[in-house]
């Protein structure tokens, strides 16, 4: 098992640089940021590919709706020769409220735009002419639709590498079907390890069943927060569990339609996401972080006393997590993840 994290640009690229430096020295193998509608995460990961020398750098996510598919692989092959092979193209859906609100494009056949994207991309990497018939994506555009004069083209640059890995950040069962299918990797979010077959199995199973023999087994990137010892930074770690996931489940997405509130459902906390949905979306913040039941936070982070989370991360281990995702807290972030680093190693 490796240690991935996230980090993030502020606007001074400095400390970016150094930051991401400090985590490659500390045994970070991977480290990914997200893009929602503030600073582009593609050019942050162009300039940290020039910062670092053994650090994987993960996109996670780019919306499939935000660029074209090209692209998406002309960056991904530019990104992937700027760190000499070190890049992972993370994809995902993203929202309708961000999809539609920010990029003013329909949030239409969210799986077909998926497998459209993947397969373009494989396409543009292999050097050859593309052309492509998909469910939300035909190359060249059909003379219907634009002005006929489209034609195959292909990528003009030599590629550093033809299967840059491509991992999908999914929830939903139809989707997390066509990740093991398609994808070398696979991002869940607000992972329980314990629940895992009950949420994931199925979907897992029906996926890999049509998965192509060229590709390697699934890599599965999750984790959680992670807190050592007893002290106040394991109260606040876990404080900050508990608000990030009623955020979640209470308020991103409409009543309707919040896939982060049918997934924490599906792992069994039926009557607490109605609960906390209802309170979020009526206002009372507090209230709906504090309905979030301890038992989530239990098998969702990694805080507590050092033992304890050493026989949590062997929980990761047997349900196939390959990257560990960590989110450390306390005053010596840099000094956990090395611990965690040795007990996986």
């Amino acid at each position: 098992m490796k240690i991935s994290t996230t980090i993030g640009f502020t606007g001074d690229p400095q400390r970016l640089a150094q930051q991401a430096r400090d985590l490659e020295s500390a045994g970070v193998d991977l480290l990914w940021g997200g893009e929602v509608y503030g600073f582009d995460l593609t050019s942050m990961l162009a300039y940290l590919a020039g910062q670092t020398e053994r650090v994987q750098l993960m996109t996670g996510i780019v919306p499939v709706y935000s660029r074209s598919p090209a692209l998406i692989a002309q960056t991904a092959a530019t990104i992937d020769a700027l760190s000499g092979g070190r890049f992972v193209l993370g994809l995902g859906t993203s929202g309708p409220q961000v999809i539609e609100g920010w990029h003013g494009v329909p949030f239409k056949k969210p799986l077909g735009r998926t497998r459209d994207v993947i397969e373009i991309c494989r396409k543009v990497w292999s050097g050859e002419k593309v052309t492509h018939e998909g469910s939300a994506v035909r190359l060249p555009l059909p003379a219907e639709e634009g002005t006929g004069l489209g034609k195959p083209l292909k990528f003009m640059n030599k590629m550093l590498r033809t299967d840059i890995p491509i991992v999908v950040a999914s929830i939903g069962p139809k989707n997390v079907e066509l990740t093991a299918e398609l994808a070398n990797g696979w991002q869940p979010i607000h992972f329980v390890p314990d629940r895992f077959q009950q949420v994931w199995g199925d979907a897992l199973d029906a996926g890999r069943a049509k998965r192509p023999d060229d590709l390697p087994p699934l890599d599965i990137i999750a984790g959680g927060p992670v807190a050592l010892g007893d002290g106040k930074h394991v109260t606040e770690a876990r404080e900050a569990a508990r608000a990030n996931i009623a955020f979640y489940v209470g308020g991103m997405g409409a009543k309707s339609k919040n896939f982060y509130n049918d997934l924490f459902k599906r792992y069994g906390w039926e009557e607490e996401a109605e609960k906390i949905q209802d309170l979020f979306l009526g206002g009372q913040r507090n209230e709906a972080t504090a309905a979030v039941p301890d038992e989530y936070l239990d098998l969702a982070t990694l805080c507590g006393p050092e033992g304890q989370v050493r026989e949590r991360l062997e929980i990761y281990k047997e349900v196939g997590v390959t990257y560990l995702n960590v989110d450390p807290h306390g005053d010596d972030r840099l000094g956990t993840i090395e611990k965690i680093k040795a007990w996986i190693d």
